[in-house]
């Protein structure tokens, strides 16, 4: 999946502002002030950080070469996908899609009732 294509996902979400915390190299997603997906720019190869149910971590590690432990994250709930891998830009998108609902879940109900407003 190409950069561009990933942004542009990551950002049509509901509630999503974006930042650069920790510096110009890694463009952070967040929903409602909290991060599900970390888009790396620069170093090569490109790849996205995504958050994920431990037990799906361990299975789409198996599964797939481009999918690591998440680096520099906790390594049980969060992935690394390795954007020119063997994972499908379908899947992908699924894998952005659970990221961010692992976290509205895990928002406060006055935080998801904010978000389903805008």
């Amino acid at each position: 999946m190409k950069i561009d294509a990933v942004y542009a996902y990551c950002s049509a979400k509901r509630g999503v502002t974006e930042e650069m915390p920790f510096g110009d190299d890694v463009l952070v997603f967040k929903v409602m002030g909290k991060m599900f997906a970390l888009l790396n720019l620069k170093r090569l190869p490109l790849s996205l950080n995504l958050k994920c149910a431990p037990e799906k971590a361990i299975v789409l590690r198996e599964q797939h070469a481009s999918v690591l432990p998440g680096y520099h994250m906790n390594k049980k709930h969060w992935n690394t996908i390795l954007l020119e891998g063997d994972a499908t830009p379908e899947q992908i998108r699924e894998w952005i899609d659970d990221s961010y609902d692992l976290v509205v879940r895990g928002l406060k109900s006055t935080a998801r009732a904010a978000l389903a407003q805008q």
